[in-house]
């Protein structure tokens, strides 16, 4: 199952050259040939929207019916696509920062995706101007079982943990990480997502596939550094920091079975997850 992973630049606002990007970035891709294409956090619009997001969120038809005349021109055949976005959703009035699993050309919206822990501390603001998802679900593929965590989301480990109980198999992080802690080779932030997609995979037996935007947005410099991990906690591909990039991995999920066998770490959380269950029950009751 070969995914791009599409490490790309938006103009802050500017929705349509953003989408034109993407459709120009899919048709440099045809002669590879993915399966799965992952964009980052945000990407339509850019991250940085603060006020804007209620004048440039798109409701989820709207982005499907956009992405949907981007795969006629430029792709042949089906195509899933992870896109992270703002949403607005018209039924409520309220707005979100989701990202959506689409199989183009095919069942269209599988999965979205509402990101559930919003930053407001340092740089960041969206609690302010967004509403929190209310869950973590896996949902099914074409290729296999997969789950949609957004940035932070992924920073807390009960996500993946719930994530990877449901049953799946691959973990989509669509991600806007502003660059911070120069000490090292990489910046902190982007040390940090290594250790955690490695961390992440290994426990639990799963691919993570990580899209991070780039780009400089009111002032702050976009990381980079999309990558894959394997089951076995080790990156299989890692993008640069700064600039746009493709990363092309090809995931085998038949590895899984034999992996999560020789480190039976998620099986021996499902058997013990009974022997917790008071305490969660008495931790939520003291919350």
């Amino acid at each position: 199952m070969r995914h791009a992973v599409l490490q790309l630049a938006p103009e802050k606002g500017q929705v349509r050259r953003n989408l034109a990007h993407l459709e120009a970035a899919l048709l440099e891709l045809a002669e590879d040939a993915p399966e799965v294409v992952v964009v980052p956090e945000a990407y339509p619009t850019g991250y940085f929207l603060q006020g804007g997001v209620r004048e440039l969120a798109l409701t989820v038809d709207e982005l499907a019916e956009a992405l949907d005349g981007i795969h006629r021109r430029a792709w042949e055949g089906p195509l899933d696509l992870v896109i992270g976005f703002y949403e607005k959703d018209e039924q409520s009035g309220d707005y979100y920062n989701a990202a959506a699993y689409f199989e183009l050309g095919g069942r269209g919206l599988l999965h979205r995706h509402r990101k559930v822990f919003l930053p407001t501390y340092g740089v960041f603001d969206e609690e302010r101007y967004l509403s929190r998802g209310h869950g973590v679900r896996a949902f099914d593929t074409r290729f296999g079982r997969a789950a949609i965590l957004i940035c932070e989301d992924f920073w807390h480990s009960i996500t993946s943990t719930l994530a990877a109980l449901d049953g799946a198999e691959v973990i989509y992080v669509p991600s806007a990480s502003p660059a911070r802690g120069f000490s090292g080779p990489r910046p902190a932030n982007v040390e940090r997502w290594r250790q955690l997609a490695m961390s992440v995979a290994a426990e639990h037996g799963v691919y993570v596939v990580l899209a991070s935007l780039v780009g400089f947005e009111a002032g702050k410099g976009m990381s980079g550094g999309s990558l894959v991990a394997s089951p076995e906690g080790r990156l299989l591909g890692e993008a640069p920091v700064f600039e746009e990039a493709l990363l092309l991995v090809d995931l085998d999920l038949a590895r899984i079975p034999p992996v999560r066998y020789d480190n039976p770490m998620l099986a021996d959380l499902k058997s013990g997850l009974p022997i917790l269950w008071n305490d969660l029950r008495r931790i939520r009751e003291e919350l």
